[in-house]
């Protein structure tokens, strides 16, 4: 029965719309900046005269079905100047537009693009250049679009500081991120003050905090999809700066002019260099130790026609602490390490006029590593030996993605998706090697004991119809249909998607969206570690996939394409989230990681205010949420629900930049926030326990539930 509903669903999707394509001809093309070539997302192109109008998508790529007769097109994006085009629509045409944006850093003031919040579905829709998050003021200066987010209603920061991201009442590991269509598990440098994200390698991003469409899945919380620059295919630029805390270095340019391009940007943190000197002097010269982070980027792309291009995505990044001592007799080393390896090939193919795919192979590798090494070498015998803990997951994932523009009245989307997870949930490595001159009594040990590997195959397929009903009632309708095999257990999920945009005038509208998430991986974290030890873990047998519905609503104002003001109202319960038994860590390697966790119950709620404005000299935003984060297990505070550790009643930001001039230009951050949630203890007691035959007193602590 499922299955024939999802089915149903791809039908009905595809008959509806089907039918209006006729006596429609279609002008469509790509959108891209006059000078690097690069594709411009959700440039805006509307016709004057019939009113109607569409956005390019992800690749630049724009149709619009038009009724035969003279049109006005207006093709527009933010900071650039517009292009207009003028002439009688009487058969499908192709029009590709470069747009200049050598006008606006001339008046140095940024004009919209015409994208108006109010007319669209979406609900928590947040988009926004590289360059804006330069704009602003950012810790040891590094420019940071994490920490860019963190100032936006709805998401929190974590520790202060750091580069953490809790959406609407959710973990860390409920934000599905993705780097040119590759998850990234693991975003953080130098234990969470950076982000691994090279804002010199980003184009833009965007970031969904709820009315999730179809086309998104395997992750409750929010979707930060960010897209690296493609290259400069006119000319070879490039940058070096240098900063407190780490450099960079940027290069761009064409292979072959104007169908060819590549970009290449690193960037690497010389605490190391710096500390060794003092490291030196404190142990006279024996031993030092560093820590340094690095990270590559690179993309090349290749145009073989107005149909078809090809991406080649690469990301690479580690961070290291490591101490080394060196004596007469010993030489040892301890380290510790995690990093991300991303691998992205996609294909664009335009298969008619208003039809587009993308085809993407990817490869996302993370890994976490504590190792310690130690060689003696004495007259008579020599020993070296080496123990290593480490965690990791890799997968490998081909997806296949569809857009369909059959009217004005319609945008579809519709793909499928597979991958192949391999879990490394922690793992023990132990070899040591011993040896006595003259002697038979060499020892060898080398063996291996923990978590061992878990495998999983994830598939979904999806359709979604972003369908106009009348002027004023539009609405995004979808369903998402995931299934997860691991170790013989096969859970499957039908995830409908809701959400409609009402206008009660043409500049302010009524929103509201239903929708339901399942998560087959999850984050199990230890709180008190500094280090990120957190283990990805699959749903199993014994451990369901999390499961979420949320409940929005909220209302957008935009008056002009100056100001936009939004309200939004959230509910989201959350089923299956699993936390540590209390006293088990990651460390006790007696039992499985499955036997060490609770599952659960989550809830988040709240109400975000935004008041942004978009253009002129001076521009930013203002935000504000009231919010509540609440968890439950059964074993886990006496069975009582309790706050979550990012539960923070209230979240005040502002953001804004001052330009005066094309050369100077000012920006300031302010932002308050209710402290973490903490639970402290209000019995303390001796509990005496015997060791070997003696008694001996250690102190309990007892935690009551609010």
């Amino acid at each position: 029965m499922t299955k024939k509903y999802t089915i149903l669903v791809l039908f009905v999707l595809f008959i509806i719309s089907s039918s209006l394509n006729a006596q429609l001809n279609k002008i469509s093309g790509t959108i891209e900046d006059l000078t690097t070539g690069e594709h411009l997302i959700s440039a805006f192109i509307y016709d004057t005269l019939s009113m109607k109008g569409t956005t390019s998508n992800y690749y630049g790529f724009y149709s619009l079905p038009l009724k035969s007769g003279k049109v006005r097109i207006v093709y527009s994006y933010v900071g650039y100047k517009p292009y207009i085009i003028e002439f009688y629509l009487n058969k499908d045409t192709l029009i590709n537009v470069k747009l200049d944006p050598q006008q606006m850093l001339e008046e140095v003031v940024v004009t919209s693009s015409g994208r108006n919040l109010a007319n669209s579905t979406q609900m928590g829709l947040i988009e926004m250049s590289a360059i804006q998050t330069k704009q602003l003021p950012v810790l040891m200066g590094e420019a940071d679009i994490i920490k860019t987010i963190q100032l936006l209603p709805g998401i929190k920061g974590g520790t202060e500081g750091t580069s953490g991201m809790y959406v609407r009442g959710g973990g860390p590991d409920q934000n599905l991120i993705l780097l040119d269509g590759v998850p990234v598990y693991n975003i953080n440098h130098l234990f969470g003050f950076f982000s691994v994200f090279n804002s010199d390698a980003i184009q833009n991003f965007s970031l969904l905090k709820g009315g999730f469409p179809a086309r998104y899945g395997g992750r409750l919380s929010s979707v930060l999809d960010i897209k690296m620059k493609e290259g400069n295919n006119k000319k070879f630029s490039g940058n070096v700066s240098i900063g407190l805390i780490s450099s960079k270095a940027t290069l761009e340019g064409p292979i072959k002019d104007e169908q060819t391009s590549f970009i290449v940007s690193a960037r690497r943190t010389y605490l190391d260099i710096l500390l060794y000197p003092l490291t030196q002097s404190m142990t006279e010269g024996n031993s030092y130790g560093g820590y340094f982070f690095y990270d590559i980027n690179a993309k090349i792309n290749h145009k073989f026609s107005n149909r078809s291009r090809i991406y080649y995505s690469f990301y690479k990044g580690l961070d290291k602490f490591y101490f080394k001592e060196k004596e007469k007799t010993l030489k040892s080393t301890a380290s510790s390490g995690w990093g991300n390896d991303i691998h992205s090939f996609r294909w664009n193919y335009v298969i008619s006029d208003n039809l587009f795919s993308n085809y993407t192979a990817t490869y996302s590798h993370y890994k976490f590593f504590i190792r310690y090494d130690e060689k003696v070498s004495l007259s008579t015998s020599s020993e070296s030996g080496m123990i290593e803990y480490s965690s990791g997951i890799t997968d490998y994932g081909l997806k296949a993605d569809f857009d369909y523009i059959p009217s004005t009245r319609h945008y579809i989307r519709f793909g499928t998706n597979y991958t192949y997870h391999s879990f490394n949930p922690g793992v023990n490595i132990i070899k040591l090697n011993y040896s006595e001159e003259n002697s038979q009594n060499d020892l060898k040990i080398d063996t291996s004991f923990g978590n061992f590997g878990v495998y999983a195959h994830e598939y979904f397929i999806y359709a979604e119809d972003d369908f106009e009903l009348t002027d004023k009632f539009k609405i995004n309708i979808g369903a998402h249909f995931s299934t997860f095999i691991v170790k013989k257990k096969n859970y499957y999920s039908i995830q409908p998607r809701f959400s409609m945009r009402y206008l009660i005038h043409k500049n302010l509208s009524f929103k509201a969206s239903v929708v339901q998430m399942t998560q087959y991986v999850q984050l199990l974290s230890t709180a008190n570690i500094g280090l990120p030890t957190d283990l990805w873990v699959p749903a199993t047998n014994k451990i369901k996939p999390m499961k979420s519905w949320q409940y929005s609503t909220g209302i957008a104002y935009s008056p002009n394409d100056m100001y936009e003001f939004s309200i939004e109202a959230y509910y989201k319960p959350m089923y299956n989230i699993i936390e540590y038994k209390e006293g088990a860590s990651f460390v006790s390697i007696n039992n499985s990681w499955e036997n060490k966790v609770e599952a659960g119950k989550g809830w988040g709620k709240g109400i975000e205010f935004l008041i942004n404005k978009k253009t002129g000299k001076l521009n930013g935003w203002i935000g504000y949420t009231l919010s509540y984060a609440d968890r439950q297990f059964e074993n886990i505070s006496g069975g009582a629900k309790f706050p979550y550790k990012y539960d923070r009643r209230h979240d005040i930001s502002i953001a804004l930049n001052y330009k005066p001039s094309f050369k100077f230009d000012i920006g300031a951050t302010w932002m308050y926030a209710t402290g973490e949630a903490v639970t402290l203890a209000e019995v303390q007691y001796n509990s005496p326990y015997i060791l070997y035959q003696n008694y001996h007193n250690t102190i309990e602590y007892h935690y009551c539930p609010r």
